[in-house]
């Protein structure tokens, strides 16, 4: 791992902070990473298992009738507002729980909230895999929830922060590489526990706890962040992290950055009143725009009822499973692919290119599904060759650009006094935005039949459009220094920056004037020499 970040970083403009990438940041980022694994399985294993005839029996025979219909229309059988909640519910829950999870990040670091979100997880695999009625199963879905938005709060930026800034792009991507691992591993799961009468389904779900458990057991190994806890007022121990961590005793300029940056979050006391203000904005925006468009690429209504899509569309129940397995294939290696190029050729240009080819991707996939429909035959093996294949497209398309760079952006660009807030909003925004599509999608299909297709392209064309006016390159900044690199640079964001540092002075001398006098925790007060 470490020879391969190092090689990652070998094109890179050299940073000011000095340091290497150690063994110890490689452990730590892998284990951390886990938590993408929880994520990514639970995306895999919900269209898989909904697409099981002993599920479907148990939990929504209604759907099971219908499926086995031979009349019923392909587009509409798999219509079912229970069957979608049973998908959907997990994103409600994570909407609220991350706004939590962004409280306890803050007060208790982030290596509390990964455990945190492991324990809720694992309680979560326990329900759904012994449900016995939907009452049950859906509880079991919200307690995954509430795993995942600690997970997905607390993992990005405890990797943004550790990282040197160097390839903090390539390791911040390990997150959403265990994401898609974790969807083949339930691609995988799905296409032999189908085959196994009538407890398969149990299988299927109840072996997402073991992702649960390595992060758990593995979070025991690794060290706070630096930054959580400077932040935290636990200077000695921050410094002796950070001289760990780069692999090296000067440290000085780093350190004295994030002790500036710590100081300046101490003196907002309402980190989430400060996120509205007119200069907290640009990054807001950016972070919440992110999600939105994520959301409206289509990826996870594909990646969620792959299974189901394919059956759609005139796959049987084996081959749609393996199909989703071959796409599931295509995600991992086009992620590790993004990995290695997201602190070379920046996050702007990976996401236009995609852009480009997953709006060729869905028009074509329409086109194809269009002409079968008015024709009046199925799909013919050339033509469904083609829609698995077109689907590999989009899918790679998005895992080297929107899917982990959807994570990575929003947390590198708040500064250290909004991080952990304005992380929040970006994650209970992609958990919103994820839950409406998954509500939706059974339903839109139903009624939009091969033009959903065309709708996801038509916002794929917005969204180009945003990346290229209003992102600015974050590659090779130092985290902590995005306003005056980043911001201030921009030629439509650094109005709201420039204009608006009167604004955060009012906004601190408000904050004074509630709290009562600034005093200065003697701790804070230990220079670096001191230490």
């Amino acid at each position: 791992m470490p020879s391969l970040m190092m090689s990652m970083s070998s094109d890179a403009c050299p940073s000011q902070f000095e340091g290497k990438v150690t063994v110890y940041v490689a452990i730590c980022a892998i284990i951390a990473a886990s938590g993408g694994l929880m994520f990514g399985y639970d995306v895999g294993i919900s269209g898989g298992v909904t697409s099981m005839d002993d599920f479907l029996l148990k939990f929504f025979p209604l759907v099971y009738e219908r499926k086995r219909e031979v009349k019923e229309d392909n587009y509409c059988k798999y219509d079912n507002q229970g069957l979608q909640l049973f998908t959907s519910s997990l994103y409600l829950a994570a909407i609220v729980s991350s706004l939590c999870a962004s409280k306890i990040c803050m007060s208790y670091g982030r290596k509390l909230t990964m455990q945190s979100a492991s324990a809720f997880f694992f309680v979560g695999v326990v329900f759904n895999a012994t449900a016995q009625n939907l009452a049950m199963l859906i509880t079991g879905r919200i307690l995954l929830g509430v795993g995942v938005g600690f997970a997905n709060q607390a993992v990005p930026l405890f990797l943004s922060e550790i990282a040197p800034v160097h390839i903090r792009g390539g390791l911040n991507i390990l997150f959403q590489l265990d994401v898609t691992i974790g969807i083949l591993i339930a691609g995988v799961t799905n296409f032999y526990a189908a085959h196994i009468h009538p407890w398969g389904w149990r299988l299927s779900l109840g072996l997402a706890g073991i992702p649960a458990a390595l992060l758990c057991l593995g979070s025991l190994l690794i060290t706070e962040t630096p930054t959580s806890l400077i932040e935290r007022d636990k200077l000695s121990e921050g410094l002796a992290v950070l001289k760990k961590i780069r692999g090296t005793n000067n440290v000085d300029e780093e350190y004295q950055e994030i002790l500036r940056a710590s100081e300046t979050a101490r003196r907002a006391k309402q980190p989430f009143r400060k996120l509205m203000l007119r200069s907290s904005r640009p990054p807001l925006v950016i972070a919440v725009a992110l999600q939105f468009f994520q959301q409206l690429t289509g990826i996870n209504a594909i990646m969620f009822y792959a299974p189901v899509l394919f059956q759609t569309v005139g796959f049987k129940s084996d081959a749609s499973l393996l199909s989703s397995i071959i796409m599931g294939s295509v995600n991992v290696l086009s992620t590790v692919i993004s990995l290695v190029l997201v602190d070379r050729v920046g996050r702007k240009l990976l996401l236009l290119e995609a852009c480009l080819q997953m709006f060729i991707s869905l028009f074509a996939i329409g086109a194809i599904l269009v002409a079968i429909s008015h024709a009046g035959k199925n799909l013919d093996q050339d033509a469904a060759t083609g829609v698995v294949i077109l689907v590999c497209m989009f899918v790679s398309s998005f895992a080297w650009s929107w899917g982990p760079l959807g994570w990575l952006i929003p947390s590198e660009t708040f500064p250290l006094e909004t991080r952990t807030s304005g992380y929040a909003f970006a994650v209970s925004s992609n958990m919103l935005f994820t839950f409406i599509i998954a509500q939706a999608f059974l339903s839109m299909m139903c009624r939009m039949r091969a033009g959903i297709f065309f709708f996801f392209a038509a916002w794929i064309i917005v969204m180009g459009v945003f990346i290229a006016l209003l992102l600015p390159e974050t590659k090779n900044v130092p985290i902590d220094e995005m306003r005056e690199r980043v911001w201030e640079q921009h030629w439509y964001w650094k109005r709201y920056v420039d204009e608006d540092e009167d604004e955060d002075k009012d906004e601190e001398q408000s904050e004074r004037v509630e709290s009562g006098p600034d005093i200065m925790p003697t701790q804070s007060r230990i220079s670096y020499a001191q230490l």
